[in-house]
């Protein structure tokens, strides 16, 4: 999955690679979902022909209906009985994403199963919520309602009649916007949802309550005697703090994807997450690799001296994952610059190997110091396929003063490492980012941020306690 295509690939605890969406869900929700919980047309489309090979369709015509929707409407059903929030009695609702938008041929196989499966479940069962934006068009800046019911009239032309509409907008939308839409959606009005801009993203969670989105969905779904209301005391709490946070902390990201953010989207929420325990706003600066490197001084001298200029005036180093040897030498020099410098550094994965590479390079002295992956054929192969740190440079690198002080079961696969005598200077192989949640940040961003403002003399209130990496 290209990260230019597809934003972030965010990584399941089952290894299933995913989009950024089911990040989110983990995320807001703090359950653990696996690869079944993506449902995409390509898996869909496998699980059909190998059953019509092994010969499951008993030689018949395979068709979109009723092959392909009942392929859908038994993954939905499989995945729904699998608790996802460390329970051993299934869940009470199932949350389904359809992405896309109504009338894409490329969604109609399951916009059809979803029909199917409103009518065979009943009423008390499905709850449709669609969601819609509601645009501002010209200078008087009116609330157009034509997209959504255009988008609604098109839904209900393929059999399904939304419960409730979630209407995006930049402000409020006003009281006659809603009795409009519900004249020609045909929804109540008091389950016209609207879901506009806020300070920050927590807040989502506490207009919908406000809206009494609950209320409408328990009613929906005939969950009155066994739902009550939401508990998001401590979720308030957490997003009013936040728009009252006066300080903020530098953090100069140096990657490879930096014109596409989402790219690193997880990697921005564990920032936040720690960030705030810590009674901080964070301030990515983004940093191109490649801008940091000798050969853009010449060839783009304005790109340079800027991502010199960002990187020094920043309170932290953070080196993300990536692949391939485009901006390496950019990295290398950032993460020289966080060690001779005293700056407060994290890498992860891929940076966590640019450290090696760098103290490799300008310590020990292997001028030709590289990763395998960049370079097969250098003979200080200081990086490997597996385990990843060459053995043979372990204890090279660790008498110089970059010690490993996690590794696997085995003791062959280096996962931590920690440089002596700075403040805080460590590169992990695993990828802490995605285990973050709001409430329960990830120790090495807690760490990386707790240093930061240490080296910028600000005071920072680690709301977590204590802190172990």
């Amino acid at each position: 999955m290209s990260p230019f295509e597809h934003g972030e690939v965010f990584v399941l605890d089952d290894g299933g690679e995913v989009d950024l969406d089911l990040g989110n869900y983990e995320r807001f929700l703090d359950v653990t979902l696996t690869r079944d919980n993506n449902i995409t047309t390509g898996k869909i489309y496998q699980s059909v022909i190998e059953k019509e090979r092994k010969g499951d369709y008993l030689g018949k015509t395979v068709q979109v209906v009723p092959h392909v929707t009942d392929e859908i409407k038994q993954w939905i059903q499989s995945v729904s009985s699998v608790p996802v929030d460390g329970q051993t009695r299934p869940a009470d609702v199932c949350v389904i994403e359809l992405g896309g938008t109504v009338g894409d041929i490329e969604s109609m196989p399951f916009i059809e199963a979803l029909r199917q499966l409103s009518f065979s479940l009943g009423k008390d069962n499905f709850c449709l919520i669609h969601v819609s934006l509601v645009p501002v068009l010209g200078v008087v800046g009116e609330q157009k309602t034509k997209p959504t019911q255009h988008s609604v009239r098109e839904l209900r032309a393929l059999g399904l009649t939304p419960d409730l509409l979630a209407c995006r907008s930049a402000q409020p939308l006003i009281g006659s916007v809603k009795e409009k839409l519900s004249q020609f959606c045909h929804v109540p009005v008091e389950n016209i949802l609207n879901i506009h801009d806020v300070p920050n993203l927590w807040h989502v969670p506490l207009i919908l309550r406000n809206q009494k989105v609950h209320e409408a969905i328990i009613k929906q779904l005939n969950l009155g005697r066994s739902a009550g209301p939401p508990e998001l005391r401590d979720w308030t709490q957490m997003a009013e703090s936040y728009d009252d946070l006066k300080n903020s902390v530098k953090i100069a990201l140096v990657g490879k994807y930096t014109n596409l953010t989402d790219s690193y989207l997880s990697v921005v929420k564990a920032l936040l997450h720690a960030s705030v325990a810590c009674s901080l706003k964070p301030s990515i600066q983004w940093i191109a690799a490649s801008d940091l490197e000798d050969a853009t001084a010449t060839s783009a001298p304005d790109a340079h001296a800027k991502a010199w200029e960002t990187l020094k005036g920043s309170s932290c180093i953070l080196i993300p994952g990536g692949f391939g040897d485009r901006g390496i030498s950019g990295m290398i020099l950032a993460a020289k610059y966080a060690r001779e410098n005293k700056v407060p550094y994290l890498g992860i994965c891929l940076g966590m190997q640019i450290s090696v590479i760098e103290m490799s390079r300008n310590v020990l002295g292997l001028k030709d110091a590289d990763s395998e992956e960049f370079n097969s054929e250098t003979p200080s192969r200081v990086v490997m396929y597996m385990p990843e740190v060459n053995p043979a440079f372990v204890a090279m690198l660790e008498n110089a003063g970059l010690h490993f002080v996690g590794c696997d079961e085995s003791g062959k696969r280096m996962e931590v490492v920690e440089l002596q005598d700075h403040p805080f200077y460590i590169g992990v192989q695993f990828h802490p980012e995605f285990k973050s949640r709001p409430r329960r940040p990830s120790p090495p961003f807690t760490g990386l941020i707790l240093a930061a403002a240490e080296y910028m003399g600000t005071p920072a209130n680690n709301s977590n306690g204590h802190m172990e990496v």
